[in-house]
């Protein structure tokens, strides 16, 4: 297991942690961005979703899918998805929104996974704490795969 904790005194800190992070992203990729209400989740994966784009052409814009649930992007050769669980009834619906497929194929960023369940071992935890006007990020892999890119992000980012 590998984790690293980063600083994120203001959005653009935010920002930065995701143009960092983006060009490490593979598809079968799974991120889980846990934190409470207003701890910067919905702004990590936009700024991600951006992030993986902007080498290939436009930009979208990223809204949250607090109430469609589940948005898909393309960025270049990966599709991306973005869940926002928040307003999930029950984990047996998450079939219905065709995250168990997305999981094998397309890197997949979820928010309030604690409310779904069966997410690979593999993922990465980041988990979003508030620190006086900004925020604290940890990152952790529980695999090889993960605590090389880790590494590699800690040593880069700025």
């Amino acid at each position: 297991m590998a984790n690293v904790t980063f600083s994120l005194p203001d959005p653009s800190a935010t920002d930065r942690l995701a143009q960092a992070l983006a060009p490490m992203l593979e598809a079968c990729d799974t991120l889980l961005l846990t934190g409470d209400l207003g701890a910067g989740k919905s702004h990590l994966a936009r700024a991600i979703i951006q992030s993986l784009q902007e080498p290939h052409g436009p930009v979208e814009d990223v809204p949250s899918p607090t109430y469609t649930l589940v948005q898909t992007y393309r960025a270049g050769p990966l599709e991306v998805l973005h869940a926002d669980l928040y307003r999930l009834g029950d984990p047996s619906e998450l079939p219905e929104l065709g995250i168990e497929e997305a999981l094998g194929e397309a890197v997949c960023l979820i928010e309030w996974p604690e409310r779904g369940e069966g997410w690979p071992d593999s993922a990465l935890k980041l988990v979003l704490t508030p620190a006086g006007d900004g925020r604290i990020v940890t990152l952790t892999g529980q695999d090889d795969h993960w605590a090389d890119r880790l590494a590699h992000l800690e040593q880069q980012h700025v």
